[in-house]
């Protein structure tokens, strides 16, 4: 049994922005020592307040949370030296080379002479950087600059690191070689990592644990594969041409949900999403369903559960439509998340 003390843990967290924008809204999270932790949501559900509280940028209007072991309102300062922080910009100064931003940030954390010297050696190494380190960041690309924004974060060994939406922006392939540095940071080094992300493979691919955030709280947590394992069968999607009326829809959800073998009926917009024991052999008879309530089909999918699927279920929404409506209240908000 674990009896180390949380390497994050938040209470109850409630921050309001000006206009009355709540980014959080009773959120808590715990994050064990030595694994990777996936605050999953979309734009404008409440991860990077959750950071920027996290790491002492921002104090919450109420709730607590400690880091390593330490207050966040009562010693921002142990919490600041026991941290690593990734924002979704990069901080390295694009006029001073890779090796210079990284000397400077361990000069700032204390490190000096030859400690600071092999360090800085090492990461610029381990990020495959070794070659551009004499080169200025504003010559780097995108994928470069991610890799020496996470070896800034690390220069001080820290306790824990937090990767704030670490892949936005990236192509595919720099995408996946990012996944394949976190993936080895946890597991080479046994470093507890907070990941933001709004990419539902990348949290189904990094993350030991998720937790599923909506409108500023946790809807769900888990692990992917125990939090897709919770929705039985196969995922069975059906595009419809039209919206349907309430009353419409109402009648449909009764009589898919009488078809043999099907658990469960979402309607969201045109898109209805049936869970059934064995997703093929329901089709028939969930298309007859369809065709006899005069409902137009433009397509149907079968797969096995997804976390968008999951999403859809603890949040009533899709993922996507989600995505939307966060991007529209971040323009609204100022960028406030």
């Amino acid at each position: 049994m674990n009896t180390r003390a949380p390497a994050v843990q938040a209470r109850q967290l409630v921050k309001t922005y000006p206009g009355d924008v709540t980014a959080l809204n009773g959120l808590d999270v715990t994050v064990e020592p030595g694994t990777v932790f996936g605050l999953l949501g979309p734009n404008g559900a409440g991860k990077s307040t959750t950071v920027k509280i996290l790491t002492t940028l921002a104090r919450p209007d109420s709730g607590s949370a400690t880091v390593a072991g330490h207050d966040v309102l009562r010693h921002p300062d142990r919490v600041r030296r026991a941290i690593g922080v990734v924002a979704q910009n990069s901080g390295a100064d694009p006029v001073a080379t890779g090796r210079e931003n990284l000397e400077l940030q361990g000069r700032l954390y204390g490190v000096r002479g030859r400690r600071l010297t092999a360090r800085v050696d090492e990461l610029l190494d381990r990020f495959t950087l070794t070659e551009a380190a004499r080169r200025q960041v504003k010559g780097y690309s995108g994928g470069m600059r991610r890799r020496l924004d996470v070896a800034l974060g690390l220069v001080h060994r820290p306790d824990v690191l937090f990767l704030d939406e670490p892949t936005t922006g990236l192509d595919p392939e720099a995408r996946t070689a990012m996944w394949e540095e976190i993936a080895r940071l946890a597991g080479d080094e046994g470093l507890t990592i907070l990941l933001t992300t709004h990419y539902l493979e990348e949290a189904d691919r990094l993350a030991d644990r998720i937790a599923i955030v909506d409108r500023g709280r946790v809807v769900v947590e888990g692990t992917p594969d125990a939090l897709k394992g919770e929705l039985r069968g196969d995922a069975v999607h059906v595009e419809l041409r039209e919206t349907l009326d309430d009353g419409a829809r109402a009648a449909l959800e009764g009589a898919l949900g009488a078809v043999p073998g099907v658990h469960e009926v979402l309607f969201d917009g045109r898109r209805v999403s049936v869970r059934a024991d064995d997703g093929a052999a329901a089709v028939p008879a969930l298309l007859g369903v369809l065709e006899r309530a005069g409902s137009g089909v433009a397509s149907v999918t079968v797969a096995r559960p997804s976390l968008d699927d999951v999403y859809l279920r603890y949040a009533g929404r899709r993922y996507s439509e989600a995505e939307a409506l966060g991007a529209d209240a971040l323009v609204l908000a100022g960028g406030a998340r």
